[in-house]
């Protein structure tokens, strides 16, 4: 059982979650400590108002950030009581969490914990090293665990789909300079002192091609900045969709714990994973996945899951950049 004081064990389930994953590293959150509570917010002057409009993208960040404070509460001897969106009048707040009875963290959570500043986002290809279909079995059942589905893609035909949906909307994408510099903005020269926003040392000059092809973000976009890549060909590792029944506020929340959930257990199994949700940014496409490849589930998160041996450093604000 636990014999920290309750003010260490919110400070240390505060600066696990600022570890979550978010969209180009945006972290899109703030947290607030009264009493025995923390306040999970969102951060909205950091949602991308191009791609983002709705703010999925950021309440599925905030998502994953609340699941790495369930997780670490546990893990500091506690069960979490979680209320999501508590306050209709509030619509920043988007979750409250404190310490209910004392409890023993089991192995799996554990494990999970111990992957919480581990974990790393990939934008590149993967090594041509198999992911374990029972590794996978594993992800799909911790992501139903949070109220979403995540669906590998074994049709090679739906594989290529995806990609070809990818590619399409990196296009117009880039084709249009509001979503130029809406991702460059989040883009970091190197030398860089910032402690949000993609390194030049996180992501590829020019990505190695996969098979099919899944590009990734231009970061590089007219600058040149990134890391040198790999020149021959990668291996595309699992593809995988992550849905959920409904697209509410609640349900984008679901899928990022649901996705942080399976990103840390994917990690403590040395298994990294690359997103692409330039397709999900457009409607029309998102809509066209919905029905013709989600059987009317709708699609939050279009990922690979591979193997790397390339881990990159992330930058995270300080705690007192984001507590309240």
């Amino acid at each position: 059982m636990s014999t920290r004081s309750a003010k260490q064990v919110l400070d240390a389930v505060v600066e696990a979650g600022r570890w979550a994953p978010s969209v180009h590293n945006t972290q899109p959150w703030t947290f607030a400590l009264s009493g025995e509570e923390i306040s999970l917010r969102a951060d909205v002057g950091r949602k991308l108002a191009v791609s983002d409009a709705a703010g999925r993208e950021l309440l599925i960040s905030c998502g994953a950030a609340l699941f790495t404070m369930r997780t670490a509460m546990r893990c500091e001897g506690y069960e979490p009581l979680v209320r999501v969106l508590p306050d209709p009048d509030r619509p920043a707040l988007l979750a409250t969490i404190k310490a209910g009875a004392q409890v023993e963290a089991d192995e799996p959570t554990r494990l999970l914990g111990a992957e919480i500043e581990r974990r790393r986002t990939h934008r590149a290809g993967f090594a041509d090293v198999p992911v374990p279909d029972r590794l996978i079995e594993s992800l799909v059942r911790a992501a139903m665990s949070e109220g979403a589905m995540l669906t590998p893609v074994r049709s090679a035909d739906a594989v290529n789909v995806l990609a070809a949906l990818t590619q399409a909307a990196q296009g117009v994408q880039m084709q249009d300079q509001r979503f130029n510099l809406e991702v460059i903005r989040w883009a970091r020269p190197p030398g860089s002192a910032r402690t949000d926003g993609v390194p030049a040392e996180g992501y590829p000059q020019e990505a190695a091609p996969t098979e099919p092809h899944f590009p990734q973000r231009h970061y590089s976009w007219r600058h040149g900045w990134g890391g040198a890549g790999e020149q021959s060909a990668a291996a595309i590792g699992v593809v995988a969709v992550l849905t959920t029944a409904g697209d509410s506020r609640e349900e984008w929340i679901a899928a990022g714990q649901a996705l942080q959930h399976a990103l840390l257990h994917a990690s403590a199994h040395g298994v990294s994973a690359a997103f692409h949700t330039q397709a999900l940014e457009m409607d029309l496409l998102r809509e066209f996945l919905r029905q013709e490849l989600c059987a009317g589930e709708y699609p939050q998160m279009i990922m690979r899951f591979g193997v790397t041996f390339d881990a990159k450093e992330m930058p995270r604000r300080p705690v007192s950049d984001v507590v309240e």
